[in-house]
Order: C-alpha cells, then sequence, then structure tokens
C-alpha cells in the first residue's frame, strides 16, 4: 500500500507555461481577487468609483472592500460622508459592482480602526472605571456632596472602608530631607502631593534623588508620577546599608513614552512597584537614561503596600509600541506582607449606593473611625474611530456589549441596507474589522453581575484594587485583575467580534476580520479572530 502511494504522488500534471501565465493574468472567477478599495478625504465621485470597479473588472479583482477614511496629509475632497452626495456614489458602486459581478465589503465603520462614529452615545462607548474619594471621620451623621471624577459620568456603587493603618504614611520634605545630584530647582514638588507640578529631569544620563529619613522608614511600594510629557528611563530604588554602601532593593523602568488613548486611556498613569518590606533611614532613587523634555511629578515612597503595575492591570495603561512580546503582561509574584491589617479587608468594604441622592449628595450614618469612601462610575476612554473624515469620527462603540454592537450596526450597514435598494446591492456581501488599534476598557454596563455569573464570586469588595489599593493582600488582589482581564478578553471575542457576526448574519451578510491586534489589543488572536 506504501508503494502504491508513493507511485501515485510520483505522478505529475503538466501545466503549460502559458496556462500558468493566463490564470495569473487573466483569473477565472471563481478565484477571489481582492483589494482594499480607501476612500480617502472625500476625494471621489460617481464616474471615479465607476471607472475603477471596470478597471479591477478588467484586471481579474472581483473583490474589494470599501474604507472611507480620513488622511490629514490629503487635502479634503468635496464629498462629505453622509451628505446625500456620497450616498449617490456608494449606491453607484453598489450597483455597477453587481451588474460586474464584483464581491463588495465595506468597513463597520469609517477609519479602518475599528467600530464606531457619531453615533454612539458616552454611555455606549468603551468605557473604565473612575473614581473620586472622600476621608470621613465617624461617628457622625455626614451629609455633603460627593464629586464626580470626571465628565460624562455614570455612577456604578459608593462604597466605604476603614482607612488601614500606615496609609498615608509617606517619606516628604516634612519627614525627610531630599537632595538630587546634579541639582534641581523646586524639589519639593515631587512630595508636595499636588499632581500639577513637579521637576524636569535634567539632560545628564543619571539623576539622583536620596531621601534622608529623619526617623528609621519602613518601605513597602514605591509610586512615580510622571509629568504630562512623555517618559522613557530606566530606574533603580536603592538602600542606604550600614557600613555606608547603598544596596539595591529594585530596578524598574518608568514607560510612558506614548501618551495616545489607543494604549491607555490614563496616558501618565503612576509606575508602582511593590517589594518586601525594607526598613531604614536613607533610600536613593537613581533614574538613566532620560528621554529630553520628561519630568516628574511625584515620587510616593510609601509604608503602605500598593499593586503592582496596577495601571497596566486594569488596562489603563497598555504596551506602549505596537507590537507586545509574548511577556510583555506577566509580572512578577506580588510579596508576602505580614501584618494583614495594612490592607483593606473584604469584609468591611460597604456598598453606601442607596445613601446618594440623585444630585450627588451623601447621607450617611458614618461608624466609628476613619472612613475612605470610593465613588465610582464609569467614563469613556477617548478612543475614537480613525483614521475616519471628521463629520463621521466619534466614540469607539463598547467592546464587551452585544447591545451596543448591535447599534452601531443598525445605524451604519443598516443604514446602507435601508437607502439602497436591494436588487441594487446584491454585491454587498461583507461587513469588514480591521485591524485592533483602539486599547483596552475595563468596565460596561452589568459588569459587576455578569462578572459574579463568570466565577462565582462577588467583585464588588475588589473595586478598590483598580486603583492599587490591595484587599484581603497582594496575592488574592493580582487574582481578581487576572479574572477581570480574562472575562474582558472573552467579551471582546465573543461580545463584540462575535455580536457583529450575529448581527451580519441576520442580514446574509458575512464578516472579514483581521485576525490580530496591536497598539492596545486586550484579547487573544486566536479567541478574537475565532469568532469571525
Amino acid at each position: 500500500m506504501f508503494f502504491g502511494m508513493l507511485s501515485c504522488s510520483g505522478q505529475k500534471n503538466e501545466i503549460s507555461h502559458e496556462t500558468l501565465k493566463s490564470g495569473f493574468t487573466t483569473p477565472p472567477d471563481s478565484i477571489q481577487t481582492s483589494v482594499y478599495w480607501y476612500w480617502i478625504s472625500g476625494n471621489i465621485s460617481k464616474e471615479g468609483v465607476i471607472k475603477d470597479l471596470h478597471a479591477m473588472k478588467k484586471a481579474g479583482i472581483n473583490r474589494a472592500f470599501i474604507g472611507n477614511i480620513g488622511l490629514d496629509d490629503v487635502p479634503s475632497g468635496n464629498v462629505k460622508m453622509f451628505s446625500e452626495e456620497w450616498w449617490e456614489i456608494l449606491h453607484a458602486a453598489l450597483k455597477t459592482a453587481t451588474e460586474l459581478n464584483i464581491d463588495i465589503g465595506i468597513f463597520n465603520s469609517p477609519g479602518w480602526s475599528q467600530s464606531g462614529g457619531p453615533w454612539i452615545e458616552p454611555e455606549e462607548a468603551m468605557r473604565y472605571l473612575a473614581s473620586s474619594e472622600l476621608r470621613v471621620k465617624g461617628p457622625q451623621k455626614f451629609t455633603g456632596k460627593l464629586k464626580k471624577p470626571t465628565e460624562p459620568f455614570q455612577d456604578i456603587k459608593v462604597i466605604a472602608f476603614p482607612v488601614p493603618p500606615e496609609y498615608d504614611h509617606t517619606l516628604t520634605a516634612h519627614n525627610a530631607m531630599i537632595t538630587s545630584s546634579p541639582f534641581v530647582k523646586n524639589l519639593s514638588f515631587i512630595t508636595d502631593g499636588n499632581p500639577d507640578t513637579g521637576i524636569n529631569l535634567p539632560l545628564e544620563n543619571e539623576f539622583v534623588i536620596d531621601f534622608e529619613s529623619q526617623e528609621p522608614f519602613t518601605l513597602r511600594s514605591l509610586s512615580v508620577y510622571p509629568t504630562k510629557h512623555p517618559i522613557l528611563a530606566i530606574a533603580n530604588l536603592q538602600i542606604k546599608e550600614a557600613n555606608g554602601s547603598f544596596r539595591s532593593i529594585r530596578d524598574f523602568e518608568i514607560n510612558r513614552s506614548n501618551p495616545a488613548l489607543n494604549v491607555g486611556f490614563n496616558p501618565y498613569a503612576p509606575v508602582v512597584v511593590s517589594f518586601p518590606e525594607t526598613r531604614g533611614t536613607s533610600f536613593r532613587l537613581v533614574i538613566k537614561n532620560a528621554n529630553p523634555n520628561s519630568g516628574i511629578s511625584e515620587i510616593v515612597l510609601s509604608s503602605s503596600p500598593k499593586i503592582e503595575h496596577y495601571a497596566e492591570k486594569t488596562l489603563s495603561k497598555m504596551h506602549q509600541t505596537p507590537l507586545p512580546y509574548w511577556d510583555t503582561y506577566k509580572w512578577p509574584t506580588p510579596p508576602e506582607i505580614e501584618n494583614k491589617s495594612l490592607m483593606v479587608d473584604a469584609s468591611r468594604i460597604i456598598d453606601i449606593s442607596k445613601y446618594l441622592s440623585k444630585d450627588g449628595i451623601l447621607t450617611w450614618d458614618v461608624p466609628e473611625g476613619e472612613w475612605l469612601i470610593l465613588r465610582t462610575g464609569m467614563t469613556p476612554t477617548g478612543t475614537t474611530n480613525a483614521p475616519a473624515p471628521p463629520e463621521a469620527t466619534g466614540y469607539e462603540v463598547d467592546k464587551m456589549s452585544q447591545k451596543h454592537i448591535e447599534k452601531h450596526f443598525n445605524s451604519y450597514i443598516g443604514e446602507i441596507l435601508k437607502r439602497i435598494s436591494e436588487a441594487d446591492r446584491k454585491s454587498f456581501k461583507v461587513v469588514v474589522m480591521d485591524s485592533y488599534e483602539t486599547g483596552g476598557q475595563n468596565f460596561t454596563d452589568n459588569f459587576l453581575n455578569e462578572f459574579k455569573q463568570y466565577y462565582g464570586y462577588d467583585p464588588l469588595p475588589f473595586l478598590p484594587v483598580y486603583y492599587g489599593i490591595p484587599v484581603n493582600n497582594l496575592q488574592e488582589s493580582d487574582r481578581f485583575l487576572w479574572d477581570l482581564r480574562r472575562m474582558i478578553a472573552d467579551k471582546v471575542a465573543y461580545d463584540y467580534v462575535g455580536g457583529l457576526r450575529n448581527v451580519s448574519h441576520k442580514y446574509s451578510l458575512t464578516t472579514w476580520l483581521e485576525n490580530y491586534g496591536h497598539w492596545g489589543f486586550p484579547g487573544e488572536f486566536l479567541m478574537y479572530g475565532g469568532q469571525s
């Protein structure tokens, strides 16, 4: 049997050079040769699209994907997207393609990434969990206004928990001598608690900041807040030993080099590192190879534990280039903290949402002790569909909601189906999703209930973890953040790609997806692509 198979496989089907050549120059209709057909910056006409299609047919191209693109470096034409002239041109394109038997795909939104437009309202957009905080002491009957952290804002929960001991224990100009080499002006700005002040890093390759504490200080975390300028540098935190030499505590990178929203909705989020408790009186931060025009707003050397890289772990800051490596989202195991009282006890977190009025007034009987109140809610990440004409640009739709995905489909693709007769648009067969370049989100409608159904535990006590505040312990907080990212990845695949596929199928349309993402991709390629 083996030799028989070998003999058969050895036979050759002779194909002449002319046959091979003609297959390339005039491919049969059974071979789909596809192109992206970009309509750039309104430089289109009815006559032009008809000529394009005839040229495609002549060249053997039998499938074209229409993308309405807006480029800053291309002068704008006279045809505004969604104008009557634009609709007439699209109608002519679909009708001509139908006559020529050319299949047409249309990008599911203006621009090539990804799914959005001016029809997306803030409450339908990609969103993240924002919060404002207030400290109160009890016992007392508290009545006061809780400010919104931003606008627009959708309330989720108001929670309160006892302030852990050493929560505010940090090194500042009030309890330590802070010096630098080389000398810089206004060095005290880096510990004044004001995010709007800071220092510019000197141009030297190495910048050293020394903190000399008045009394022995226990250090458990370091947070570096950049100024509102891109920064890329390497850093090393050290402690002075009894013999006068400095020992390294932790090497880390300060990378906030790309402020674009599609790599993080908090462009200048703090860089946070955590380590086993270290006690001493003299600490040194060495910053090397910082780029020009970069600066530091705050340096927080704290006795309070913090969740390392919580900004990255909540997707508020992601890999700064389009191509993350396999280990980009892997982090070291957090240290054990012996004193459990330093972290928030999940059992003592109280949901006080019912005491907040519609106008933001909280009326609450505060128990004994000092309490931290968080008013949490959703706000848009700010990412928009791009690059699209200005009149066709709007919020990116929520990637974790099939309901909002369907509204997005109906507002654009659905309008095409309504306006252009079925007979004239038989060529329209594919809804296109190009490369994912829109970053992450970490909340959506009904998220708390869905999370509980997913994992079998209540996420509400872990909401402080979104802001780097450990609940129960660092390990458990990290596991919650893993569950959070896992659920986001699942929903981006099944609710976004799967949701767009499902609504497309209702109208006998297929979907075509670039099976990868970059610039803040929050999912898994195989799962993501598999839903198309």
